[in-house]
C-alpha cells in the first residue's frame, strides 16, 4: 500500500473475525458475508469506482461483490486466486476428500487443521528452498497470535464454505466473460493450489488480460513485491483506475 499511496486511495480492511477487526456476534460469517460487508464498507465511504486485487478466497468474495456492482469495476489484479476447477492442483484434491464426508465430520476434520503449525506450512505453501526463507515466520507468527477459538471455528467454518464455493465458479467466469473488465494478472505459479494452470484459465475468459507467472509462489508479494508493484502501477496508469 506504501508503494502505491502516492497516487491511488488504497483500502484493505481486515474482514470481521480476522486481523484487527472484531468478530461480532450475529455476523454472517460466510463468502456471500464478507461480500455484503464489502458492499457496506465501501458505500460507508463514498466510493464510487475502484479497481480491486483479489487473492486467495479473497478472489472469489471480491467477485462477487464485482457481480453486484459491474457498474463500478475500474479494474482487476489477480493474484492466485481460483475460479476454475479444472486447473485446480494438487493440494486441492484433500480438501475436496473431506468435503465428501457428512458435514459434521468435515466440519471437526476441518478444524483439526486450523492450528499455527498448518498456518506455517499453508504459508510455505510448495515455495522453493531458494524463496522460503524470504517468507517472515510474521506471517504466521502474527497470524496465529489474534487467533481465537471462535476465530478458529470461523476458518473452520470458511474452509467448508469452499465446498459450496466451487458451484459458483462458472458464475463468476459468466462475469468475466460478460463484462470483460481490464484485467493483470499476477501469479506464482509454485502454489500447491493454484498452479500455472490456473493463471492460464482466466485468458478463456479474459482474453485481453495481462498476464505475468514470476518465479515465486501463493504469497508472492512477500517475495517479488518490486516487480508486482511495477507491473500494477503500471497498468493502473493504463486504465485509468483511480
Amino acid at each position: 500500500m506504501g508503494a502505491l499511496g502516492d497516487r491511488w486511495r488504497l483500502l484493505a480492511p481486515d474482514f470481521p473475525g480476522t486481523g484487527y477487526s472484531a468478530t461480532p456476534q450475529g455476523f454472517d460469517y460466510s463468502f456471500t458475508g464478507y461480500a455484503d460487508f464489502l458492499q457496506r464498507f465501501l458505500d460507508h465511504l463514498g466510493v464510487g469506482r475502484f479497481a480491486l486485487y483479489l487473492h486467495d478466497f479473497g478472489s472469489q468474495i471480491g467477485l462477487r461483490l464485482a457481480m453486484r456492482v459491474p457498474q463500478r469495476i475500474a479494474a482487476l489484479i489477480i493474484q492466485n486466486g481460483d475460479i476454475y476447477e479444472d486447473a485446480l492442483g494438487p493440494k486441492y484434491e484433500g480438501l475436496k476428500q473431506v468435503f465428501e464426508l457428512p458435514e459434521d465430520h468435515a466440519r471437526r476434520e476441518l478444524l483439526q487443521h486450523v492450528t499455527k503449525e498448518e498456518f506455517k506450512a499453508e504459508f510455505l505453501n510448495d515455495v522453493g528452498p531458494q524463496l522460503a526463507p524470504l517468507l517472515s515466520p510474521d506471517l504466521w507468527e502474527l497470524h496465529w497470535a489474534l487467533m481465537t477459538e471462535r476465530r478458529r471455528q470461523i476458518a473452520a467454518d470458511v474452509l467448508f464454505g469452499l465446498k459450496e464455493n466451487l458451484n459458483w465458479f462458472p458464475r463468476y467466469q459468466s462475469y468475466l466473460r460478460e463484462h470483460r473488465p481490464p484485467a493483470l494478472i499476477v501469479w506464482g505459479p509454485q502454489d500447491g493450489y493454484m498452479p500455472q494452470a490456473s493463471a492460464r484459465a482466466y485468458l478463456r475468459d479474459l482474453p485481453d488480460a495481462q498476464l505475468h507467472l514470476l518465479d515465486g509462489g501463493h504469497w508472492l508479494l512477500e517475495t517479488h513485491l518490486d516487480e508486482v508493484v511495477t507491473l500494477s502501477r503500471d497498468f493502473l496508469v493504463r486504465h485509468h483506475a483511480t
